[in-house]
């Protein structure tokens, strides 16, 4: 499943510059009229069901909006993964519940306010406080409607220069600046909490029976736990958004080495799922990959 919103932009042709372009002779300009630059958001995203699995459980949000005008609401993105469990039809039920869920809050509350002036860009612990109400919210329709299912849930809200990220399970956000490659979040799993505690190492963890086990999962009771943090974020970085069936088969360095020779992000989200496929592909495999370029929109 993919939400999306278009951008929305306003711009001013310039009278005498299209008449230079047909041929005409114009004045001397004495100002270089106003250049507005591309979208913030490169946006791409790919998804397999793998090679093992009979059904595609993920489910994918992309939501952007950008508005190229002085003095009105900031660029706005929200991106999500969400990979179900369950058994069949429950997982996928829980999983694009739980996307509509989050989608439906953030939209209602940050981009409206984000319109109507209401909303300042930085005030970073707002966006925190309803990233958590868009969780809590989306764990109690998921048991509501599917008792027997489950979800994790990564999200990220990219405004303002910053990533808040929201998460609960392993699905995981990446933040890729330079020549590297940053997890964001930590997995809510068994085998993470036993490494944690150094009782086993990160390749015990990759052969371990109980690997698949989570801690917390969006839809298990009352009471979620969720983890929110705030990331400052470079202009011209790239997001990585996926399910463990990307980073369960490809090792954190192979995933910033296709993404880091793919000049666009739709082609390195394919080629990740492609990868992944290669390696065996054992579950099903979503990707979501945003470049966020938020110095772009400014008059030169």
């Amino acid at each position: 499943m993919k939400l999306s919103l278009p951008f929305f932009r306003t711009r001013k042709e310039n009278s005498r510059q299209e008449a230079g372009e047909h041929g005409l002779q114009v004045g001397r300009a004495t100002e270089h009229p106003p250049v507005i630059g591309a979208p913030p958001f490169q946006v791409g995203h790919a998804q397999s069901v793998g090679l093992v699995r009979s059904h595609n459980e993920d489910a994918v949000v992309a939501l952007t909006a950008s508005l190229a005008a002085a003095g009105i609401a900031p660029d706005f993105g929200l991106f999500l993964v969400a990979d179900g469990m369950g058994g069949h039809q429950e997982g996928e039920r829980a999983s694009a519940i739980a996307a509509q869920s989050v989608a439906r809050v953030i939209g209602r509350h940050v981009f409206s306010d984000l319109m109507e002036d209401t909303l300042d860009a930085a005030e970073t612990d707002e966006f925190e406080r309803l990233m958590h109400i868009a969780l809590t919210n989306c764990n109690t329709n998921v048991a509501a409607a599917v008792p027997s299912g489950g979800t994790t849930v990564t999200a990220a809200l990219l405004v303002g220069g910053h990533a808040i990220v929201g998460h609960v399970g392993d699905s995981r956000a990446y933040l890729l600046e330079s020549e590297s490659i940053t997890q964001l979040t930590a997995d809510h799993s068994l085998v993470q909490r036993l490494q944690d505690l150094g009782e086993i190492t990160a390749a015990q963890a990759e052969n371990h029976p109980q690997r698949n086990v989570l801690l917390r999962a969006v839809g298990q009771g009352d009471g979620l736990q969720a983890d929110v943090t705030t990331h400052a974020v470079q202009s011209g970085a790239r997001l990585l958004l996926c399910s463990d069936g990307l980073w369960g088969s490809l090792e954190d360095e192979r995933m910033r080495e296709i993404i880091s020779k793919s000049a666009d992000v739709q082609p390195a989200c394919e080629r990740l799922v492609h990868a992944a496929n290669q390696a065996g592909g054992p579950d099903n495999i979503t990707v979501i990959l945003v470049q966020y370029d938020h110095n772009s929109n400014v008059h030169l």
